[in-house]
């Protein structure tokens, strides 16, 4: 730390807050004004904090927008810490509580850019399993009900852009009508949870509910596959609230870093 972070109380707790407001922003960034208002310090005292940030590299400036984004030293740091994390065992918890629970396979799905990918999977005890996904396995945001989960979390301006990168392979993998599409995000913003029925595997509904980071962004979800006779409306009623509580919890424990750390 040098004379004038040591000189200001305080400091490290405001450019740690800017550098989360910075994370939470993506790629695009956000503007002085912006993070100005989002953490209520005056202009100057944020354009200095930024400028701290841009010398250690945890923040960069947009050449094209004049906006600040995440810099190069916050991947560097992502990827130090990922050697350290275990997702499924911090998750596993929750994923066979759904899985004993609600009797049918349960998955566990994380954002890969623009793709949800299946890391984890447990099975339930129904003599009817359902396997739409093996771990490890990629879909477009969208069109599996973990993915349309996670696309429908995001916020607005995001949502807009990932839709028209994704929207024609999912139409086109789902062999859905735009419109029918467009109604089932909807549906899922509404509701705080995905259903689908026939998307990817004929005979096959499922329903998925998003998981979000410290910062609020949609990062995964965790889904229930079951037979189409095995979810009535009444029941993907029951299973969305029991995939809620569970998310939540999921959402706890990554927060507070439980069984999140090799040791």
């Amino acid at each position: 730390m040098d004379n004038r972070s040591a000189a200001d109380p305080g400091s490290l707790e405001r450019s740690l807050e800017l550098a989360r407001l910075l994370a939470s922003h993506g790629a695009r960034g956000a503007g002085l004004t912006e993070l100005s208002r989002a953490t209520g310090l005056p202009h100057p005292t944020v354009h200095r904090l930024l400028q701290r940030l841009v010398d250690q590299r945890l923040a960069r400036q947009l050449a094209s927008t004049r906006r600040y984004a995440l810099g190069p030293l916050a991947f560097e740091l992502g990827l130090a810490a990922a050697q350290q994390f275990d997702v499924r065992a911090a998750c596993r918890p929750a994923l066979e509580r759904l899985a004993h629970e609600l009797g049918d396979t349960a998955y566990l799905v994380m954002r890969s850019g623009l793709e949800a990918v299946c890391v984890d999977r447990q099975e339930g005890p129904s003599p009817i399993r359902v396997f739409t996904l093996e771990v490890g396995s990629r879909r477009p945001l969208g069109l599996g009900a973990a993915g349309l989960a996670i696309l429908a979390a995001l916020p607005q301006e995001e949502r807009v852009e990932v839709l028209s990168l994704v929207r024609a392979k999912v139409l086109e993998i789902g062999k859905l009508p735009p419109a029918e599409f467009a109604a089932s995000i909807e549906r899922c913003r509404k509701k705080g949870h995905s259903f689908i029925r026939n998307r990817v595997t004929l005979g096959v509904s499922a329903v998925g509910v998003a998981i979000h980071n410290a910062l609020g962004a949609p990062v995964g979800a965790i889904s229930v596959a079951a037979v189409d006779s095995r979810l009535t409306a009444a029941r993907v009623t029951a299973l969305a609230l029991v995939l809620h509580r569970e998310a939540r919890e999921i959402e706890r424990v990554l927060k507070d870093g439980g069984g999140f750390y090799y040791d």
